[in-house]
């Protein structure tokens, strides 16, 4: 039920009404206050209502934010002394998608536990109604403020610089009355909430922010920001207009937010480029699974300062343990202040990397057997998430999709011939794995 980042998929197959009515039964029984928000995707308002119905008649009271980005919602479980947040949102992914994500007070997303517990209360039909005159109420809320005032009082800005920021008619406008409270000049595109994403595909991607790039290139903004349908996510571009890559973003914010002798968390398909550029200040990187929620479960241990994903997902503990896009953008406005993101992007050496997609029928028994192969056969082997061979010079990851049926290889090397070769290698092995498995004859 619950993938890497909640329940996700189409409206109407996937994501229903009745899911929704289920999720909220089930998450009942055990909470007394629930906050609820939502992106501005067509089918969010019937899905909210949904939910709410199944919190409000198992006696459960509802703090309905509306539209909302997912990190206020995340941030107003302990502001509103509620026990769970639920953010009815599919992120980036295309509008005919839909999804609901589970938060705790810490603003950390439910955990492997808590998702599979409400998934067997879903599947069990798990129900405690109340009577007519036992019903949970429901308020509203608007948190967006209280969200700006929390940044403005994280973040402080000496020479506020020209910003542009895309929000992909999304819910991320906190981002912008946040960097105009810190004095900043802002301009927006696609600045209207609207769920069909008419602007520019949700996810803030290069190609789709292709808009962006090209206003930085003949403004004289001093960066660029972009945020997905929720405002979960935050990527950037240079005033010159380069999109800025994940990994040299996670290099640049992580070298800022760690002391020497810290650690930095990112998930296993990373670059070296990150691990290079913060050892330069005796800073360490240590690798999680895939997703938001185990980049939250590592900042929370001793000395590591810093979470984040190259997919744009960034976590300061120190703030909230939920990825927070507009923080993350103050965070990065404050940096391109001081000194322009241009020059910054510059000192990040990056290596080739390469990604493959391999078509399987049974992912599970593929990579059972690529796992035994590849542990026989290589030293430096980790098993977190999916299958990753390290060596001195590169690295190589197999990792399962957790949505088609696809094996991802990803490979990178600070030569681009040893790259193809590690590429070469893992594809090998998941072909003759699938061969193994099926008996089909290998299509990569």
């Amino acid at each position: 039920m619950f993938g890497t980042s909640g329940v996700r998929g189409p409206v109407g197959e996937t994501i229903t009404a009745e899911l929704a009515l289920s999720v909220g039964r089930a998450l009942a029984l055990d909470s007394e206050r629930v906050v609820v928000g939502r992106d501005p995707r067509e089918s969010g308002e019937l899905l909210a209502d949904a939910l709410a119905a199944g919190l409000r008649e198992s006696g459960t009271a509802v703090i309905d934010l509306g539209v909302a980005a997912t990190p206020t919602i995340a941030r107003a479980v302990a502001w509103l002394n509620a026990d769970v947040g639920v953010a009815i949102t599919a992120s980036h992914n295309p509008a005919t998608d839909n999804g609901i994500k589970l938060w705790q007070p810490t603003g950390q997303a439910f955990d492997d536990a808590m998702q599979a517990t409400i998934a067997d209360r879903v599947e069990a039909g798990e129900t405690d109604l109340r009577p007519w005159d036992d019903l949970g109420t429901i308020e509203t809320a608007d948190l967006r403020r209280r969200h700006v005032d929390a940044i403005a009082d994280t973040v402080e800005i000496d020479d506020p610089p020209s910003v542009v920021v895309d929000l992909g008619n999304g819910a991320g406008m906190v981002s912008v009355e946040a960097l105009q409270t810190l004095g900043c000049d802002v301009q927006t595109l696609n600045a209207q909430p609207d769920g069909s994403f008419p602007g520019r595909p949700s996810e803030p991607t290069a190609e789709n922010c292709d808009a962006l790039t090209r206003l930085l290139e003949a403004s004289d903004a001093d960066l660029g920001i972009a945020h997905d349908g929720d405002a979960d996510r935050m990527r950037a571009v240079t005033g010159d207009g380069e999109f800025i890559p994940g990994d040299v973003l996670l290099a640049l914010l992580a070298r800022e937010a760690a002391e020497p002798g810290q650690r930095v968390a990112v998930p296993v398909d990373t670059s070296i480029a990150v691990d290079d550029h913060l050892a330069e200040i005796d800073v360490s990187v240590t690798r999680t699974r895939v997703g938001d929620v185990y980049v939250a479960e590592r900042v929370t241990e001793s000395e590591v300062a810093f979470g984040g994903e190259p997919s744009g997902a960034w976590i300061w503990p120190e703030a909230t343990l939920c990825p927070d896009g507009p923080l993350a953008a103050a965070k990065l406005t404050a940096l391109a202040a001081e000194r322009p993101l241009e020059a910054r992007v510059a000192d990040v050496d990056t290596y080739p990397i390469r990604r493959e997609s391999i078509e399987v029928a049974q992912k599970r028994a593929v990579m059972d057997r690529v796992e035994a192969t590849v542990t026989e056969s290589y030293d430096d082997v980790t098993t977190l998430d999916g299958v990753r061979v390290s060596f001195d010079d590169g690295w190589f990851l197999i990792r399962a999709s957790g949505t088609q049926p696809l094996v991802r290889v990803t490979a990178e090397a600070r030569d681009a011939e040893q790259t193809r070769a590690y590429l070469s290698s893992a594809t090998s092995l998941v072909g003759d794995a699938r061969d193994e498995t099926t008996g089909e004859k290998s299509r990569r």
